[in-house]
């Protein structure tokens, strides 16, 4: 309740779906921000940034993470949930869905470590990234 949650989008219907969804919830520590598609435009610092189910939608992925990163505080770390390439469950079309090992070689150039691999999601993994 003391935090701020910056909810980020590229598309201005999502932004104006998540006003009206937290106004009628009436939670006042979400703030909106709408972004491109190479930068969240994220007020900074952040301690944390979660990305869900939207990696695999990105032009340019390198790019987006090198700006995700320049919005974290030195010790943040950055989420990443995509649907897992092994067949089962909902999710994106499997020609959709993100090899996680991409996604390390994307944020190592962008200037990120790997931290971890959770596996505690039974159709998604979460990959977390902090600052090298």
């Amino acid at each position: 309740p003391n935090g701020i949650v910056y909810a980020e989008d590229v598309q201005p219907p999502m932004i104006e779906s998540i006003t009206r969804r937290t106004a009628r919830a009436n939670v006042r520590n979400v703030r909106t921000v709408l972004g491109t598609s190479t930068d969240p435009r994220l007020p900074g610092p952040v301690d944390a940034v979660l990305i869900v189910d939207a990696y695999h939608e990105f032009e340019q992925p390198i790019m987006m993470l090198a700006n995700v990163a320049r919005s974290l505080k030195p010790e943040g770390r950055i989420g990443i949930l995509e649907f897992k390439k092994d067949g089962w469950g909902p999710g994106p079309l499997m020609d959709e869905r993100m090899d996680p090992e991409r996604i390390v070689r994307d944020a190592q150039a962008a200037g990120l470590r790997l931290l971890s691999r959770e596996t505690f999601l039974r159709y998604q993994y979460m990959l977390v990234f902090t600052h090298r």
